[in-house]
C-alpha cells in the first residue's frame, strides 16, 4: 500500500481509469462476439447490423485511447472480411 499522499491519489485515479476502460473494452468485445455468433448462425442481416455496432464501439475505444489505432483497424478489417465472406 502506498504511504505518500500523491501515491494514494494516483491509486484512486488508476482505479477510476480502470473501471472506465473496462466498460469501453467490454462494449467492443461483446459487439464483436455477437457479430461472430450471428455469422456462425448464418444470420447475415443480424451480422451486418452487429458489424456496424462493433465498428462504432471500436472507433469509440480508439478515440478514448483504450486501444491503439492499428489494433482497432485490424479488428474492423477482420470482422468486415468475416461478414462479407460468410454472405457469399
Amino acid at each position: 500500500m502506498p504511504i505518500k499522499k500523491s501515491a494514494k491519489k494516483y491509486m484512486r485515479v488508476t482505479d477510476r481509469k480502470t473501471i472506465k476502460n473496462k466498460k469501453v473494452k467490454g462494449a467492443y468485445r461483446s459487439a464483436i462476439k455477437k457479430t461472430k455468433e450471428a455469422v456462425t448462425g448464418k444470420d447475415f442481416k443480424t451480422a451486418s447490423e452487429w458489424l456496424k455496432k462493433s465498428i462504432k464501439a471500436l472507433d469509440k475505444a480508439i478515440q478514448k485511447k483504450v486501444i491503439k489505432k492499428n489494433t482497432g483497424s485490424r479488428y474492423k478489417s477482420r470482422l468486415n472480411k468475416l461478414v462479407k465472406d460468410s454472405s457469399k
